[in-house]
């Protein structure tokens, strides 16, 4: 949680941990899905997760529907409200490698983020595709 603000920090987390460890356990006033992760191999539990970090390669983007599927190393998400992200536009090219920040919509049957910031990160892909999983574990061994 930011403290100056008061809104939850966004946690960095793959496709695959939503889709395999996210049970829904409770939807807010303003719709937001809250859910509960296990992560790592023994399982922890993080705590209620709304807002998330995640990276991948925009596989299709479709403006004319205000999303965008996105493919991380462990399956596809899907990220809405792309036409409303400032900046966002130009990160919706087939094969660009992206960053979005949003709010869980649905884990299941496929993850869906309502997208909050998106950033282009093509230009270094290559590392930020070596690190990401790097990342992740180390942030989520933070939260534990």
């Amino acid at each position: 949680m930011d403290i100056e603000s008061g809104r939850p920090l966004p946690v960095k987390l793959l496709s695959g941990q939503l889709r395999e460890g996210g049970t829904t356990t409770s939807r807010a006033a303003n719709d937001t899905l809250e859910c509960s992760l296990q992560v790592g191999p023994g399982g922890r539990r993080l705590s209620p997760v709304s807002v998330v970090w995640m990276q991948g390669t925009v596989m299709e983007a479709q403006p004319d529907r205000d999303r965008a599927l996105i493919l991380d190393e462990t399956g596809t998400f899907v990220v809405q409200g792309v036409n409303s992200i400032p900046k966002g536009k130009p990160c919706l090219s087939q094969g660009k490698y992206v960053m979005v920040m949003g709010v869980i919509q649905a884990v299941s049957p496929e993850p869906v983020i309502r997208a909050v910031k998106m950033a282009d990160l093509t230009n270094d892909a290559a590392i930020h595709r070596k690190m990401w999983k790097l990342e992740v574990e180390d942030s989520q061994h933070r939260l534990t």
